[in-house]
């Protein structure tokens, strides 16, 4: 497999209340969904949401494979499942997208795709951040018991020109209710 879509869905949204923040209104669907779709839209070759709730599994698009992980985990434990989903696919390289994510763009991930060199994220004032796209070599190197700070790490060390911009939408990532009625600009249209 070339390509393998992962959407990282299974976080404990501590900071958004009661409500799981994935289930939240973003303009008529489920915040979870905007994600899916840029992700979807990306054109992977198979795709992989990771999950720990069965309400953000059953509004998932058709397309995509829940992979349940243990609901209140820390996000390394995420990271380190679909890692090794990735390697047990034994895809050549694997594109993260974070499920509270609902801006980025189709464009942003294709131009995250387009080079067929090593890994490359984006980035947004200064500091490199998912969506990502990790080849197999760059994920094997992550030792298990990094996760996501070992993911972090390997963001932080990519090459400028292996970073993508994100516009200031784009780089919206919903923690708390307040993040769902900032002022928002009109969506990103990349071509």
């Amino acid at each position: 497999m070339r390509t393998l879509g992962i959407l990282l869905a299974a976080g404990a949204s501590r900071r958004f209340g009661a409500q799981d923040k994935l289930l939240a209104d973003w303009e008529g669907a489920p915040l979870v969904v905007a994600a899916a779709r840029a992700l979807e839209a990306a054109g992977c070759d198979a795709l992989l949401a990771l999950v720990s709730s069965d309400a953000v599994e059953a509004v998932l698009p058709a397309p995509f494979r829940a992979i349940r992980v243990a609901p209140g985990l820390p996000l390394s434990h995420t990271w380190r499942a679909a890692r090794d989903h990735a390697q047990q696919l034994q895809a050549e390289r694997a594109l993260f997208m974070l499920g509270d994510m609902p801006s980025v763009s189709a464009g942003t991930i294709r131009t995250l795709m387009a080079d067929d060199g090593g890994s490359r994220a984006c980035v947004f004032d200064g500091i490199p951040m998912p969506p990502a796209l990790l080849t197999a070599d760059d994920m094997r190197g992550l030792r298990a018991e990094e996760g996501d700070q070992g993911a972090r790490a390997l963001l932080r060390s990519l090459p400028r020109n292996s970073l993508v911009p994100l516009m200031a939408e784009e780089a919206l990532d919903i923690d708390t209710p307040k993040d769902l009625c900032r002022d928002r600009v009109p969506p990103v249209v990349r071509p």
